[in-house]
């Protein structure tokens, strides 16, 4: 599938205060058609802020914010016919049925027969909610719930697709089958942005993240080449700070570090001569090491985090 260049998604310098707090600040974003991206940060950042924003929930304070090239503080109604979002509480009719969920929420879409109820069962069978579809909402699990919150944000058959912490607090299993239905949605051409806090979940599903810390992105791109860009390898142990500048004599220089309490993690083009050193300086102590690829998780703490060192 060719992906489209021409922006979903475009903010421009957009800021956002509560009171005297800057929620969001001078903000510049650009979301392609077609592609699943990525908004990423710790809490606090203005991710929920800003997906707020393009939704016309919250105005800006400052900025321009234009959605399917539309303005949408002036096309708000427009532009939210043709979005689709999941938000980080579900919103359910608990006394009805996913089947009549799906059916209440069609009709806020003015959907009309025979096209509501073509639509309510393919997304029955889409999330795979087949076997509970007339299970009151209540008596669900909460891998089902969410499941059915995606599949009301999908009723209307949406361009664009928004999903904030889509599948927090659910186990790995309902998680997996999550990731395949976003998959499958972003192949069949609909754009999607989405927020978590799990770095798999936007290594594994984005074509482009963008990391956000207190209202500004601090780093955007695909996320193979910004862990191509921060090292091929990672090591971590645990040592004091004492024992760090011995271990580390003559690596020091050429190593991005991340200290978390005892724990050292160390970014590295190749680990083994750091490694051989770290077994000397122990003197035959076998110090436990891990040794593996560099992921989108350390690419965020490295960001991120407020103790790392070494060359930026």
């Amino acid at each position: 599938m060719t992906i489209s260049t021409a922006p979903v998604i475009e903010l421009h310098s957009v800021s956002k205060k509560f009171g005297d707090r800057m929620a969001v600040d001078g903000l510049d974003l650009e979301v392609p058609a077609g592609v699943c991206f990525g908004l990423l940060g710790p809490n606090g950042a203005g991710k929920t802020t800003t997906l707020r924003m393009i939704y016309g929930v919250t105005r800006p304070t400052s900025g321009t914010i234009r959605v399917f090239a539309m303005d949408v503080g002036q096309s708000t109604r427009a532009v939210r016919a043709r979005l689709g979002i999941t938000l980080q509480q579900n919103v359910l009719i608990e006394a009805l049925s996913p089947k009549e969920n799906l059916f209440v929420f069609g009709r806020y879409h003015l959907l009309r027969e025979p096209e509501l109820s073509r639509r309510v069962e393919e997304l029955i069978d889409f999330l795979e909610l087949r076997s509970h579809a007339d299970v009151p909402v209540k008596r669900l699990s909460g891998g089902f719930q969410r499941r059915l919150a995606i599949a009301l944000s999908l009723v209307n058959g949406p361009e664009l697709l928004i999903l904030d912490e889509p599948t927090t607090g659910l186990d790995p299993a309902v998680r997996l089958a999550l990731w395949s239905r976003i998959r499958n949605l972003r192949a069949a051409g609909t754009t999607v942005l989405i927020t978590t806090h799990y770095m798999d979940e936007a290594q594994r599903l984005c074509d482009r993240v963008a990391v956000v810390s207190a209202g500004k992105v601090i780093r955007a791109g695909a996320p193979a080449s910004l862990i191509a860009a921060l090292a091929a390898e990672t090591i971590e142990f645990d040592c004091s700070i004492e024992e760090e500048a011995a271990l580390l004599d003559g690596f020091a220089e050429h190593a991005r570090r991340l200290r978390i309490g005892q724990r050292l993690i160390i970014y590295l083009a190749n680990t083994t001569g750091l490694i051989d050193h770290i077994r000397r300086s122990d003197q035959g102590d076998r110090r436990p090491i891990i040794v593996r690829p560099t992921n989108l998780e350390d690419v965020y703490l490295s960001l991120t985090g407020t103790s790392l060192e070494g060359d930026a």
